[in-house]
């Protein structure tokens, strides 16, 4: 089991949707949070809103993930501030939802710099702290994405395939490494905040817009029990069952289930530069 309370938690993305509610229920429980983010105006806010739930002080940093070296200097402030990150939760995400032909190329740059790279970069500035102290706990923030690719998500399901590769690689080094490095990955299907405005599901039943503060909660509670994978809702993990079947049966479940129709009307965030996060 993880311990929440008193450890020191980064959340990267941490100023809006999931990151800030994860910030909330992570200080609920005791956590004492560090939180980066692109936009430093909802960092802040998001740092009183933390004070003013649970008296609670939020460390705050401007950083861009997307930028290695800004990565680790800001890690090298985080360290020298905090002392020490027992639980880091790699958050940060973009989304461009435009078929390949219509993403210009520095969007596909940027997609992979925070979705993919930037996991890199955090992880390599704190892990080696962690596995000095025999302790630590990384998390990635990944995708349904991950497991299934989808219309007008190219850049963003490659990502997240990336980011699926990425942890199941560290959680096997870490196993024969350092073993009381625990890590989990989370597997979402689209969550109801503002980075997947305007995206349906023709079957909600069975494949529903996950809401935000259920999936914090959720997140929290598999960190806390140091679950290795969490996939949202219980119908994505039946998607690897589909992968053993041929394309020509797999695509055509994939239409019916409204997989490929299910950004058809996506929107975003009307700035989505403006803060990067789930």
């Amino acid at each position: 089991m993880s311990e929440i309370r008193g450890s020191s938690v980064l959340i990267t993305g941490g100023a809006s949707g999931i990151g800030r509610l994860m910030a909330l229920e992570m200080a609920h429980q005791g956590a004492d949070l560090v939180l980066w983010d692109l936009n430093g105006d909802a960092l802040d806010t998001t740092a009183r809103e933390v004070e003013a739930a649970t008296g609670r002080r939020a460390r705050t940093y401007v950083c861009d993930v997307s930028r290695r070296d800004d990565v680790y200097a800001t890690a090298a402030r985080t360290l020298q501030d905090a002392g020490r990150v027992d639980i880091l939760i790699n958050n940060a995400g973009v989304v461009s939802g435009r078929s390949l032909l219509e993403l210009s190329d520095e969007k596909i740059e940027t997609t992979f710099a925070v979705n993919t790279l930037a996991l890199f970069w955090t992880t390599k500035a704190f892990l080696p702290s962690m596995i000095e102290r025999g302790r630590g706990h990384l998390v990635t923030i990944a995708s349904a994405s991950s497991l299934i690719g989808v219309n007008r998500l190219s850049d963003y399901a490659a990502s997240k395939w990336a980011a699926m590769g990425f942890d199941e690689s560290l959680r096997v080094e870490m196993r024969r490494t350092a073993p009381y490095i625990r890590t989990t990955v989370v597997c979402p299907f689209y969550i109801n905040t503002g980075m997947f405005a305007g995206v349906r599901s023709r079957w909600p039943l069975f494949l529903p817009l996950l809401e935000p503060q259920a999936v914090a909660r959720r997140i929290v509670r598999a960190i806390r029990k140091d679950h290795a994978r969490l996939i949202m809702p219980w119908s994505v993990a039946l998607i690897p069952l589909m992968r053993m079947l041929p394309p020509s049966l797999m695509d055509p479940i994939a239409d019916h289930l409204g997989v490929n129709s299910s950004m058809d009307e996506f929107t975003g965030r009307a700035d989505p530069a403006a803060t990067r996060g789930a």
